[in-house]
């Protein structure tokens, strides 16, 4: 009865569709981009608990960028995991799960008194639940609820977590200042918590299930069946995916894309910053007009991907970002200057550009699994942002500054602009039917 009731709604769907001002897929992007919002607050704070940590428990900041180290790698590598998962149980109940992770991991970090408390609850709990909020989140909606303006949407939603970084950042390294870093740390729980009935009440797993089509389709796609082992079927993908060069080229591309962002900038810039005499919370809030600029510059991405060759995008955006670092040694001063104002909005435009070409690459590439592939993919972007977020520290500790870092990270991206020109477009989808097929 119910297929027979679906086939029916289909005739009469995009009557509906027409009627409406606004398409529902749009109402769910704006649950996601505020979800997302939610969530990365928690992104905001690593940068600013370095020097208070050491501070106050005389820990190493090789020792504090281990623990971020941990978190941002499971971000990564719980990212296809929860695609897959979100196959088989549906996004609102795995978004839920992983709010409710981050808010527990975020709260109980208030009562560490060792270091492996850190890893613990701020690397691996705090790093499992975001991990499930990543950006295959935004790929596994942008893929169900559009079939147009895909490059833009995942741009917006892209977007979602530097705008979340504008939000908590400079009330985060205010709190840090001037009440220390427990406030902080549960600022950013009741944060996560917050969002939960939310994403309960207003997201929606299928457009199936609101009787619509996709954005931009012209024809009814019925909601698909829960798709039974999803660790397997992840898996079973990856295996696929690494038989193939464009795999290894856009993962590649994408660990040095987090090694130079989230485990370079977002993590050591304030640091940084603070060891030329720069104050925290001056520092804190350049980062802060980072995220501004970068929904500039994601949104403006998307579009371009929408438009233009992802490959040659790609290329441009990691050239430029490499050029940008080399400078950043000669820029770092007591005070915030015209020089480092201009690298500010500069890197933020490029901040995560990177994202929405990447993912079309996937959907050309890969297809139907281009989700969990692109999950796949941003575990590489998060395996680099964790090597750097510790190896930073390490030279930090090592040699007394960050000189040393600047410049490696900006001749990686050099390395990252020539790999994306050589990215093949013809699909291999086919070779991984068999294997998602085969989990099931």
């Amino acid at each position: 009865m119910t297929q027979t009731h679906d086939a029916a709604a289909s005739t009469e769907t995009p009557a509906g569709v027409r009627r409406h001002r606004v398409h529902r897929a749009w109402f769910v992007a704006a649950v996601t981009f505020v979800t997302i919002i939610g969530a990365a607050a928690f992104r905001s704070l690593p940068g600013l608990l370095i020097d208070p940590l050491h501070a106050e428990f005389h820990w190493s900041r090789g020792t504090i960028g281990a623990a971020v180290s941990v978190n941002l790698a499971l971000y990564g590598l719980t990212a296809p995991f929860a695609a897959a998962l979100m196959d088989r149980f549906g996004i609102r109940r795995v978004v839920a799960v992983a709010l409710t992770v981050i808010a527990v991991g975020s709260g109980l970090t208030v009562w560490m008194t060792a270091a492996w408390q850190l890893i613990l609850c701020w690397g691996l709990l705090v790093g499992l639940g975001s991990g499930s909020m990543a950006l295959a989140f935004a790929a596994t909606v942008t893929n169900r609820w559009f079939t147009e303006r895909r490059g833009l949407v995942t741009g917006i939603l892209t977007a979602a977590s530097a705008s979340g970084q504008l939000i908590f950042l400079p009330l985060l390294s205010w709190l840090v200042a001037h009440h220390g870093w427990r406030p902080a740390a549960v600022t950013v729980a009741l944060a996560a918590l917050a969002v939960v009935p939310f994403v309960w009440l207003l997201l929606r797993d299928h457009p199936a299930d609101t009787g619509r089509l996709p954005y931009g389709a012209t024809e009814w796609v019925p909601r698909p069946a829960p798709v039974k082992g999803a660790a397997r079927r992840a898996v079973r993908i990856l295996l696929s995916a690494v038989r193939t060069g464009p795999f290894w080229l856009l993962a590649g591309t994408f660990a040095i894309c987090g090694a130079s962002t989230n485990g370079l900038v977002q993590t050591h810039f304030v640091p940084a910053a603070h060891d030329h005499g720069m104050p925290i919370t001056a520092a804190a809030s350049l980062l802060a007009v980072i995220g501004v600029f970068d929904v500039v510059g994601t949104v403006a991405s998307g579009w371009f991907t929408d438009r233009f060759e992802p490959r040659r995008l790609l290329a441009v955006y990691y050239a430029l970002r490499g050029v940008s670092l080399l400078f950043l040694p000669m820029l770092l001063a007591p005070s915030v200057h015209p020089p480092m104002v201009f690298f500010i909005v500069f890197y933020g435009l490029d901040w995560v550009a990177t994202v929405p070409p990447t993912l079309a690459l996937c959907r050309e590439v890969y297809g139907e699994d281009s989700a969990i592939v692109f999950g796949w993919v941003l575990a590489s972007h998060q395996i680099g942002a964790a090597l750097v977020a510790y190896l930073g520290g390490a030279a930090r500790d090592a040699f007394g500054s960050y000189d040393m870092v600047w410049y490696t990270s900006g001749a990686l991206c050099a390395v990252a602009a020539l790999m994306a020109l050589i990215i093949r477009r013809r699909p291999v989808a086919p070779r991984l039917a068999p294997a998602a097929a085969a989990a099931v």
